[in-house]
């Protein structure tokens, strides 16, 4: 029994035969638009009392990366998050999310994470040449290695971390507003519904693997359905962007022979003429003051959030 439960959780056994929608089921993988993956799947505060809660907030931030290639997990990151306008957690979510008191006690304000995400961004950026790009129809054909982030359903990033955001007068990234939102891919590739993460899962064969609703558990399991999806022919494309345009935080951001002061001054100098525009909005503003406070020397990433968040 053992031997088979391990066989369906690395999708070795299949319960039922989905076909996609191509036709590809059991073919060699296709041709990726991106290299790598980055799988978010948060968890909030939540209630089970009848009332309407208008105000969720994040209390655990997850991420793995997934590279598209091997299929292999390269590097994940965590952080437990201070609930400040419900601080207390409701005993539905502790026992819904595995998560206690003491965890989020001991967690950082979102501002904190946010900064800790973005320095864990960095730090892969730099080890693996990766970028952010939006409106991409083609693969990457030169040195650098395309990556977009992945959630089930657009609640995570469109909704969630959003309007908490806003809520709280905190600079959300950039590269956070674009997004692959993996239930409707499925729904698409598959021509079927999936019902919930664990379902879909199943679907194809897969055992979840660990606690339900714990974030990073979530975030490996959706790593594992994108990485089945990419096996049965199914082509990455981002679902859904916040921006007006595309976007593309470019390599020399974090990649560059230039010094970082001179990485610093040259940003600085290519987006000093665009900050003196009467009708640049605050988001636009920010994004630009954001880019460039991450490539002045010895920033302070938690200064740098701060800072831009005005």
């Amino acid at each position: 029994m053992a031997t088979k439960r391990l066989a369906r959780q690395l999708g070795l056994i299949r319960r039922k035969s989905i076909a996609p929608a191509n036709g590809n089921l059991g073919r060699s993988k296709s041709k990726q638009l991106f290299d790598y993956l980055i799988v978010i799947d948060f968890e909030s505060t939540c209630w089970n009392d009848g009332k309407r809660h208008h105000s969720q907030e994040i209390i655990e931030f997850p991420a793995v990366l997934l590279n598209t290639s091997t299929g292999q997990i390269e590097s994940e990151f965590q952080a437990y998050v201070q609930p400040q306008e419900h601080p207390v957690l409701s005993e539905f979510c502790m026992e819904l999310t595995g998560i206690k008191q003491a965890q989020v006690d001991e967690g950082v304000p979102l501002k904190i994470c946010l900064s800790q995400f973005c320095k864990w961004i960095h730090k892969i950026q730099q080890q693996k040449n990766i970028i952010f790009a939006t409106g991409v129809s083609e693969p990457s054909t030169s040195e650098v290695k395309l990556c977009a982030f992945v959630t089930w359903s657009d609640w995570d990033l469109g909704v969630c971390l959003e309007y908490e955001c806003k809520r709280k007068q905190l600079l959300k990234p950039v590269f956070l507003n674009s997004w692959i939102d993996l239930r409707a891919t499925y729904k698409l590739f598959y021509r079927r519904k999936p019902k919930g993460l664990s379902g879909a899962l199943q679907e194809v064969g897969i055992e979840f693997s660990g606690r339900e609703h714990s974030g990073l558990d979530d975030s490996r399991n959706t790593a594992l359905l994108a990485w089945k999806m990419i096996r049965d022919g199914c082509v990455m494309k981002i679902t859904r962007s916040l921006n007006k345009g595309p976007f593309l935080l470019p390599s020399w951001t974090w990649n560059s022979d230039l010094a970082s002061g001179d990485q610093h001054a040259f940003l600085q100098q290519e987006f000093g003429t665009l900050l003196q525009k009467p009708n640049i909005s605050k988001q636009e503003k920010g994004n630009i003051l954001w880019l460039t406070m991450l490539s002045k020397p010895q920033k302070n990433y938690s200064d740098c959030m701060l800072n831009t968040a005005s």
